[in-house]
C-alpha cells in the first residue's frame, strides 16, 4: 500500500486553482498541484443538467496529510459540494516520491 495520494477536485476559474494550491503549499499539505484548463463539465445538479467550464486540480500529498488537506480544500472551496476524489499513487520515481514526502512534512 502507498504513502502517497492524488487529490483531485475541479473548479470553475483558474484564478480560484491557483490561489488554493498557493494557500495548500504554504500550509504543507500538497507538495505540488496541476491546473488542466478548458475542460467540459456535464452533471446533474438539483434537478438540472449542467454544462459547465471548469478547471481540473491534482494535487500531490501524503495519506498522513490526506484529512487536513480534506478539510481544507472544503473550507477553501467556492462549490457548495465540491468533488474531492483521493488517488493512490501505487509507484513512481523514488526520488520524486521523497520530495512529495519532504515537502509535506512539518
Amino acid at each position: 500500500m502507498t504513502d502517497f495520494l492524488w487529490v483531485y477536485t475541479t473548479l470553475s476559474k483558474k484564478a480560484d486553482a491557483i490561489e488554493i494550491s498557493k494557500e495548500l503549499v504554504k500550509e504543507r499539505l500538497i507538495a505540488c498541484s496541476n491546473i488542466l484548463e478548458n475542460m467540459t463539465s456535464i452533471y446533474e445538479w438539483k434537478g438540472e443538467v449542467c454544462e459547465e467550464n471548469e478547471v481540473s486540480l491534482i494535487m500531490k500529498t501524503t495519506k498522513e496529510k490526506i484529512q487536513n488537506l480534506e478539510e481544507k480544500i472544503i473550507e477553501l472551496h467556492p462549490y457548495e459540494c465540491p468533488a474531492i476524489l483521493r488517488i493512490p499513487i501505487e509507484g513512481g520515481h523514488k526520488d520524486f516520491l521523497s520530495w512529495i514526502k519532504d515537502q509535506v512534512s512539518n
